[in-house]
């Protein structure tokens, strides 16, 4: 029996830029994920790192957001890309390779590595291939890359050389990020081996997490003033940055089926789910022992939870997103306000915006708690390894807890090494830190610039009566130090 016609819009050849394989529905909500993912990072995560740092700060942090933003999108296309969803060259790794020509970006989208064989060699299921061209996985892909870099930012903030940040994005893009996105997305021994990460728990969240609280403790601490009293320059700023990254999610976990389908629904509204249980369980929590609920503490809240439903937005069901929120706004606030105050390591190691509490310790417990609550249905519309199942429902879901905690000890231990070297390098032709001179000043000692003019019509008020060095010190013509 012949298949009925496709309606015009989908039919081949209606145009020369409408190939038979693509379906506009799936491109279209692609794109818009990409998007969604892109406004996060900018201007989502710029103005939050902007507006919750010190004044003094807040053009330096978020200009470092901003700076990572663009170059991972030269270095994504120019070799990162292929090296994170290419051919294979090692179990861990892609082959390096430019994604520019047109030959390659408007023909329809495929990750070689990522068919999946049974044991005897038969294929279990096919290549990834979306019903979209490259050039839409490229930049979808992207956008995860970028996000994942300026994640890590908010560990180093308010001390960390602008120069040696321009050396350490894209050598912890390739040399860290790659990585992870080839072992569990683009067909590498993890997602071979079968360990869940829906959209990036493990290969953003606990990666930057890690990567972050390691590169804080290569470039020290801020300045000891700055450890003391470090209040949000703008907390209503600060609410709209976080308010981009939680409607961003929508593209980000709605995204990854590579579709837009039935499962891409499922994932936006878990995600949303995980988030408010989270954000209003850190909240409690913090009327019940501070006594007052803080807004920045609602904001912490709201990130871990949408941390922690990455790794399994499309593969659990609500009731279990419930859980999640649960645990995602007390373990992190258990392990920030309580554990950080009482480990040497979490005192010694100078995390600017607790990113190894709300991304590493989050999407850990994420992941773990995707590999206990995985659904069978769920799992088959999205999964290559037939069967999978978390431990809740039987069967091989035992195993799949373990699998997901090996997952996690890989990108652990690789981000640990591979970011120590890449920060020893980089100390080796600049300096990590900033000068103790521009640790006092701040903004307008880094880049000659402020994020507020008080002082008159755009004047600016100086340290000094003079205007002049004094001491070797240079002369501040900025108002956040008349403090």
């Amino acid at each position: 029996m012949a298949s009925p016609p496709l309606p015009v819009a989908y039919q081949a050849w209606t145009s020369l830029a409408v190939p038979d394989w693509l379906n506009k529905g799936d491109n279209t909500w692609q794109m818009v994920s990409a998007t969604l993912v892109g406004i996060q990072s900018m201007p989502g995560l710029v103005i939050l790192y902007g507006s919750i740092v010190k004044k003094k700060w807040a053009v330096n942090s978020a200009f470092m957001a901003l700076y990572a933003f663009a170059a991972v999108i030269i270095c994504w296309v120019t070799w990162a890309y292929k090296m994170s969803f290419g051919e294979q060259l090692l179990p861990f790794w892609g082959k390096a390779g430019p994604a520019l020509g047109q030959k390659f970006l408007i023909n329809q989208a495929g990750l070689p590595a990522t068919a999946h064989y049974y044991h005897d060699g038969r294929v279990e299921t096919g290549e990834a291939t979306p019903f979209y061209p490259m050039a839409t996985m490229v930049w979808f892909q992207c956008v995860f890359a970028a996000i994942s870099v300026v994640i890590l930012a908010g560990s180093v903030l308010a001390r960390m050389s602008f120069k040696a940040w321009m050396m350490f994005v894209p050598l912890w893009l390739t040399f860290s990020y790659t990585i992870g996105a080839f072992s569990l997305w683009g067909g590498g021994f993890l997602f071979q081996w079968g360990v869940m990460d829906y959209s990036g728990g493990y290969v953003i969240h606990l990666s930057s997490g890690i990567a972050g609280f390691t590169a804080a403790y290569w470039v020290g601490p801020r300045s000891k003033k700055d450890r003391e009293r470090f209040p949000p320059n703008n907390v209503l700023l600060t609410l709209a940055g976080a308010g981009l990254l939680w409607l961003g999610w929508a593209g980000f976990n709605g995204g990854d089926p590579y579709s837009a389908n039935t499962d891409s629904s499922m994932a936006v509204l878990n995600t949303n789910i995980c988030a408010a249980t989270s954000l209003l369980v850190w909240t409690w929590l913090d009327v019940i022992y501070f006594k007052k609920p803080s807004v920045i503490g609602a904001v912490q809240g709201m990130i871990t939870g949408l941390v922690c439903i990455t790794p399994g937005a499309g593969l659990v069901q609500g009731w279990a997103a419930i859980i999640m929120g649960v645990l995602s706004g007390s373990v992190p606030w258990y392990t920030m306000m309580v554990l950080g105050k009482k480990f040497t390591i979490f005192q010694k190691v100078d995390d600017t915006l607790a990113v190894f509490h709300t991304h590493a310790v989050a999407g850990l417990l994420g992941g773990i708690l995707t590999g206990l609550f995985a659904e069978p249905q769920l799992s088959s519309l999205f999964l290559p390894v037939t069967n999978s199942r978390g431990g809740v429902y039987g069967g091989s879901g035992g195993i799949q807890i373990l699998k997901q905690i090996v997952g996690a000890l890989f990108i652990i231990g690789w981000n640990i090494v591979a970011t120590s070297i890449i920060c020893i390098v980089v100390g080796f032709c600049v300096p990590l830190r900033m000068t103790e001179e521009e640790l006092l000043i701040g903004d307008d000692a880094v880049h000659g610039e402020e994020a507020y003019a008080l002082w008159g019509d755009g004047e600016k008020l100086s340290l000094y009566k003079d205007d002049t060095t004094r001491q070797g010190v240079l002369a501040s013509s900025g108002a956040t130090q008349v403090v």
